[in-house]
């Protein structure tokens, strides 16, 4: 039998390929974790980046006074915002900690009150299976108030770990006004001392790296900011008008996470609030919480279209598989940044997807 010694090289080398652009990406991810200031205030950059512009066209001033000028606002309002909202969580998370073993025992006793209602003789249900319904409804209630818990302590405790927060801080604005006022020299010197093959090679994946991902996280963080200030505005209402609603930001903060996950969405989490408040008898709260998942709906419908010009054409079985690896690895960040990854290796290997990758990989 001859061996092909062409068509193998060229299979052993799509595939070497194939597993050190999944390393790098990986590498990446933990260099982008390790390096996490100088990524938000990257981030922070090119979303500051327009307005710089803006006021060069405008003004007639040159770069730097723009973008000192828009750095100086930027961090008027991120400092405002974050001892705000520091202050506000801390607060709100300390009160809720303090009362979970009361919600624990509310949330037994309705799951008590609910099975007490059903008449199971007529199920034919025998008692030990109930038994273990019970224990299973107990044992739920019990992790889930454990998991509260631990993320409440968590968030107080990174939050009144003034020390370390205050060097995140610091690092991350250093580097941002760096970045807004240097960045034709970090340009210049990133062309200089990398060839110019590299270059062009870096340049097209990050455009292409920059529209797809940059552009749809742009547009999903817009729709999610927008939920989260309806949410916020609402709930305070709520709050200032006698409902019961006793951690409002907290809550809001909540609704904003799950508006982010892909295929999710604010009524994952509003829907069941609405029905618990209804079941322990709080029909006010629960109407009122309904109302405004309507507000937000309605909103999102009216605006998503406008923002999101296209989608990132992954099926959703695929998105919920990211998700689920995403958190298996790392947590309930993972569910976040596993879509994200898919986007991103989805981009790179987008001619391997287009003919099929194993079609690619094999295919003479």
């Amino acid at each position: 039998m001859v061996i092909d010694m062409n068509y193998w090289g060229k299979v052993l080398k799509n595939i070497a390929v194939l597993a050190l652009t999944i390393l790098g990406v990986y590498l990446g991810l933990k260099l982008a974790i390790f390096y996490m200031p100088f990524l938000i205030a990257f981030i922070i950059a090119l979303m500051l980046e327009p307005c710089i512009r803006f006021i060069m066209r405008k003004t007639k001033l040159k770069r730097k006074a723009s973008s000192i000028l828009v750095f100086v606002i930027t961090i008027i309002i991120i400092v405002g915002l974050l001892i705000w909202a520091g202050v506000t969580i801390v607060s709100e998370a300390s009160n809720l900690l303090t009362s979970l073993n009361e919600y624990f025992e509310k949330g037994y006793a309705l799951v008590q009150d609910l099975i007490s209602k059903i008449d199971f003789s007529r199920l034919q249900i025998p008692e030990n299976i109930m038994n273990t319904i019970q224990e299973s409804a107990l044992e739920f209630l019990g992790t889930l108030t454990e998991w509260a818990k631990n993320a409440l302590t968590g968030a107080i405790n990174f939050l009144t770990s003034i020390p370390t927060i205050g060097v995140y801080t610091v690092i991350t604005l250093l580097s941002l006004y760096f970045m807004c006022v240097d960045k034709v020299y970090m340009i210049d010197q990133l062309e200089h001392h990398l060839p110019q093959t590299w270059v062009r090679k870096i340049g097209v994946h990050l455009k292409g790296l920059v529209k797809s991902l940059g552009g749809y996280l742009k547009a999903e963080l817009t729709l999610v900011l927008i939920s989260f200030i309806i949410s916020v505005i609402g709930l305070y209402i709520f709050h200032f008008v006698g409902l019961n609603v006793e951690y409002p930001l907290l809550m809001a903060l909540i609704i904003g996470f799950v508006d982010l996950l892909p295929i999710f969405g604010s009524g994952t989490f509003m829907i069941p609030w609405a029905v618990i408040c209804a079941c322990t008898g709080d029909f006010t709260l629960a109407i009122a919480i309904l109302v405004l998942w309507a507000i937000m709906s309605i909103v999102r419908q009216m605006i998503e279209p406008k923002i999101v010009s296209g989608h990132i054409g992954i099926h959703p079985i695929f998105t919920l598989i990211a998700m689920y690896t995403g958190f298996k690895f790392i947590g309930v960040l993972g569910m976040i940044i596993g879509p994200i990854l898919l986007i991103v290796l989805k981009n790179i290997f987008a001619t391997f997807i287009d003919k099929g990758v194993f079609k690619s990989i094999f295919e003479r």
